[in-house]
């Protein structure tokens, strides 16, 4: 693996952030693979169901292009992709339309599960740069030890209580 150049456009833009971009992103393609795998399985002339295969296959697109939105973002952001390798389905052979159906309803709970999480990680990046800024304020210009010159004013609210 190559080492990432250091981005222009980068800002505020932490690690953990990018690392789970990249996780969505694989998981996004990897949700991809498995639709077209379902899609294709129903297309066959032995199963010919049709619309189970035209349904898979839009499933599979829209997950690509969630990825590629992701990944759009990345860039945008300053960080860089990391495609992993897409793992195989477990199957090949998808049997009925309703067992496909569970395990697409499964799969998209999964993918829903880590979009949720991005969130989580969001929140913590602003928690952590808030008591950053709660404690420079504590320090602020009266005691002379502080790194700005004044409180920023959106923040003097939460000066006066310390």
């Amino acid at each position: 693996m190559t080492t990432a150049s250091s981005s222009q456009v980068r800002q505020n833009y932490h690690q953990d952030s990018e690392a789970a971009i990249n996780l969505q992103i694989n998981l996004e393609l990897y949700a991809s693979h498995i639709y077209l795998s379902m899609s294709y399985y129903f297309d066959r002339d032995d199963v010919a169901l049709k619309n189970f295969a035209k349904y898979f296959l839009h499933q599979s697109r829209e997950e690509r292009e969630r990825a590629e939105k992701l990944m759009k973002l990345q860039n945008q952001r300053g960080g860089r992709i990391f495609l992993q390798h897409i793992q195989k389905p477990d199957h090949d052979d998808w049997e009925r339309g309703l067992y496909a159906m569970a395990c697409a309803l499964h799969l998209e709970k999964c993918v829903n599960q880590s979009l949720m999480e991005l969130p989580k990680l969001q929140v913590k990046s602003i928690k952590e740069l808030g008591d950053h800024v709660t404690n420079l304020c504590k320090v602020g210009p009266w005691t002379g030890v502080g790194q700005v010159p004044l409180c920023p004013p959106a923040f003097q609210h939460i000066s006066r209580y310390f």
